[in-house]
C-alpha cells in the first residue's frame, strides 16, 4: 500500500522530489531486508558473497519483481565495504539478468519469473559449488608454463592461430594429507601472464581471476563423467594406474559468449562424493524440481 501511494506521487511529481521519493524507498526496503546481519567468510571474495545475498533477498522474496534495489551507497554502509566492490556485485547480478539498471530511475529486480526461479538458482548453485569444495581443499603443487595446446583446447578457447600459445596451469589439491584433485587449466596467455604462482597456492584461480583481474563471467559449459586414472593422473594423485576417477570438464565464457578458460579435473573416485540438493517448486503446472546447491 504505501510502496503504490510512493509510485502514484512518483509519476506526477517533479525530478527532485522523485529522487527524494526513490531515496525513502530504498531505506524502507534496505531496513527490512537487511534486518539479520550480514556474516563475512574470509575464504570467498566479498563482492561475491555480497551478490549472493542480494539474490538470496529476491529468492527468498524479500524484494519482489519489479523492486527497486537499495542504492550503492546504502548497500555499501550495511556490508561495510567500498561502493566499487557494491557496483561489482550488482554488475553481476546485472549481467545475470537478475537485476535491471534504469539509467536516472535506479536498479530493479527483474520482472521475469523465470529468470527468478531459474537462472538464478542455477547460478547460485553452480559458483556456490566451486567455492565450496575450493575452500575445503589446500593447494600444494603448481605448475606455471606458457605452452602450445592440443588441438581440443585450441579449438575450445577459439584460438585465431594454430602456432598461437596459451597459459597452462597444473595443481594437486589436497584433502588433509592425501590428494584429491589433479587440476589442469588452459588460459590465453594475455591473461595467464598475469598469474604467479604465490597466488595459486593461496586462493583459487577463479576468485583471482574474479577479483584480482577484474573479469566478469556470462556463462559456463560444465560435464562429469567416469573414468580411469592415466600414467599422469596417478603419479599426481598417487594412485593406481586405471583407477576410477571422476573427470570434470568445465569452460568458463565472459562477455558475448568468449571462452576464457579451460579446466579439467581428474578427481579420487574413492575420497570424492558429489552432493546434490533440490527443492520442490510448485506451480500450476505441477512440480518442478530445482538443483539448489551442494
Amino acid at each position: 500500500m504505501v510502496d503504490n501511494m510512493y509510485i502514484y506521487i512518483y509519476n506526477h511529481t517533479s525530478s527532485v522530489i522523485q529522487s527524494a521519493i526513490r531515496s525513502a524507498i530504498s531505506r524502507k526496503r534496505l531496513k527490512y531486508i537487511c534486518a539479520e546481519e550480514h556474516n563475512v567468510n574470509p575464504l570467498l571474495p566479498l563482492y561475491y558473497q555480497i551478490k549472493e545475498e542480494i539474490r538470496s533477498w529476491v529468492t527468498n522474496k524479500k524484494m519482489l519483481p519489479a523492486q527497486m534495489l537499495p542504492s550503492e551507497n546504502e548497500l555499501a554502509k550495511h556490508f561495510k565495504v567500498s561502493r566499487l566492490t557494491v557496483r561489482e556485485a550488482v554488475s553481476h547480478l546485472v549481467q545475470e539478468g537478475l537485476l535491471i539498471r534504469r539509467r536516472g530511475h535506479g536498479t530493479f529486480v527483474t520482472e521475469d519469473e523465470k529468470i527468478i526461479e531459474g537462472l538464478s538458482l542455477e547460478s547460485y548453485s553452480f559458483m556456490d559449488e566451486i567455492y565450496y569444495q575450493v575452500q575445503k581443499l589446500k593447494t600444494k603443487s603448481v605448475v606455471l608454463e606458457e605452452v602450445v595446446p592440443p588441438e581440443s583446447i585450441k579449438e575450445m578457447l577459439e584460438l585465431e592461430t594454430s602456432s598461437q600459445t596459451v597459459t597452462r596451469i597444473k595443481r594437486i589439491r589436497y584433502l588433509g594429507d592425501k590428494a584429491l584433485n589433479y587440476i589442469i587449466n588452459h588460459i590465453p596467455r594475455e591473461i595467464g601472464s598475469q598469474l604467479n604462482k604465490r597466488d595459486l597456492l593461496a586462493k583459487p584461480l577463479l576468485q583471482i581471476l574474479q577479483q584480482d583481474l577484474n573479469l566478469i563471467f556470462s556463462e559456463a559449459f560444465q560435464t562429469v563423467s567416469a573414468s580411469f586414472a592415466d600414467k599422469e593422473v596417478a603419479d599426481a594423485l598417487v594412485i593406481p594406474l586405471g583407477s576410477p576417477i571422476l573427470h570434470i570438464e568445465r569452460t568458463m565464457y565472459v562477455g558475448n559468449h568468449k571462452p576464457i578458460e579451460v579446466v579439467k579435473i581428474a578427481c579420487r573416485g574413492d575420497l570424492f562424493k558429489y552432493v546434490m540438493r533440490f527443492k520442490n517448486r510448485r506451480s500450476r503446472g505441477g512440480d518442478v524440481w530445482v538443483h539448489e546447491g551442494t
